[in-house]
């Protein structure tokens, strides 16, 4: 069925009819309702070419992926993926992705954006300083962070979750259960959410007058590989912490086998509090002992970007221009009470 056609079955123009399905706000909620079910029902797709022709819009959502070999592949994008793509789906948006040289994403995006092919763009993996935004600022299409940039202007649309507070909580439970040594398995440092992350752990412990020691620091790809690796080299230390805090659950898999196999309990030799992304193949209830957690869905995130990304192209509903959400504290047992010294 092509637009005519569906046109004519229900007695409507063929620009009203375009312009329900593209969100117009001029076409009252009735007939939009209207259109919709009927697409729903003959299985209509829109000529994508034709559509641009008549909107000035591609439809599409743009974004740069940077590769390079040896670069290991990242679960965590991959949830924040599908949730874009549940809601693009919804609205029949699609992706751009181009791939890029990571000492090259700057030029790729401008690439992008001047290409014609996407209306708006999306960037995360924030970085301090983050030489990106400015180009972005200068562009004249909508783009939307998903992060924050540590040391720049906070004058940019993005969505983040308060990686500081998440972490001076959790540091603050594990105080409270009288933990004084503490260690920090963390993201790569260059990362926007990994300082944040440290700076929420170095508040909380300054209050108590600690610190932590930079031999119980790491900054490293968020894999269960590296979470093993940097956690069987902690528990060598002469004093070794008894609590952790871990960026990931993909990192504290690693950190929780090389608990195991040093023949510690975790929970009571060892506590254990790790931030979940809400991964799909990777529960931290599911553990052996449940992971007390810091929680905010990568997946949801994925969803609201699309939802405001394709509400600012289509004009059909405003949205905060910041939003800065609080993560949950789910305890559970790989917390306890420091043991005796």
């Amino acid at each position: 069925m092509n637009l005519k056609q569906l046109s004519q079955m229900l007695g409507l123009s063929q620009t009203t009819v375009s312009r329900a399905l593209n969100g117009y706000p001029e076409v009252n909620r009735e007939t939009r309702e209207r259109v919709l079910k009927a697409v729903q029902e003959t299985g209509y797709r829109p000529n994508k070419a034709a559509q641009r022709l008549a909107t000035g819009k591609a439809g599409s959502i743009g974004l740069v992926m940077p590769t390079a070999p040896g670069n290991p592949t990242d679960l965590h994008f991959g949830e924040f993926l599908t949730g874009l793509g549940e809601e693009a789906l919804r609205h029949d948006f699609h992706f751009v992705v181009t791939p890029a040289d990571p000492n090259d994403e700057v030029g790729a995006l401008k690439r992008l954006a001047v290409s014609g092919n996407v209306d708006a763009l999306f960037v995360n993996y924030m970085r301090g300083h983050d030489p990106r935004l400015d180009m972005l600022k200068s562009l004249s299409m909508p783009f939307l962070v998903h992060g924050r940039s540590i040391g720049s202007e906070p004058d940019y649309p993005f969505l983040d979750i308060d990686n500081e507070a998440a972490f001076y909580d959790a540091t603050k439970l594990l105080l409270q259960l009288g933990h004084r040594r503490f260690a920090l398995l963390n993201g790569p440092m260059y990362l926007d959410f990994a300082i944040r992350r440290k700076n929420g752990v170095d508040a909380a412990l300054a209050e108590r007058g600690l610190a932590l020691d930079e031999a119980c620091i790491s900054h490293t790809a968020m894999t269960d590989e590296q979470g093993l690796l940097v956690m069987e080299r902690i528990l060598q230390l002469d004093k070794r912490p008894t609590a952790i805090l871990c960026s990931s659950t993909v990192l504290a898999l690693g950190a929780v086998r090389a608990i195991n196999q040093a023949k510690l309990k975790l929970g009571e030799d060892i506590s254990l509090i790790a931030h979940d992304d809400v991964l799909t193949l990777l529960k931290p209830e599911n553990f052996t002992v449940p992971l007390t957690t810091t929680r905010s869905s990568l997946r949801a995130a994925g969803v609201r970007i699309a939802e405001r990304l394709i509400a600012g192209i289509k004009h059909t509903e405003t949205f905060p221009e910041q939003e800065l959400w609080k993560t949950e504290l789910i305890v559970r047992a790989s917390t306890g009470v420091a043991p005796a010294e």
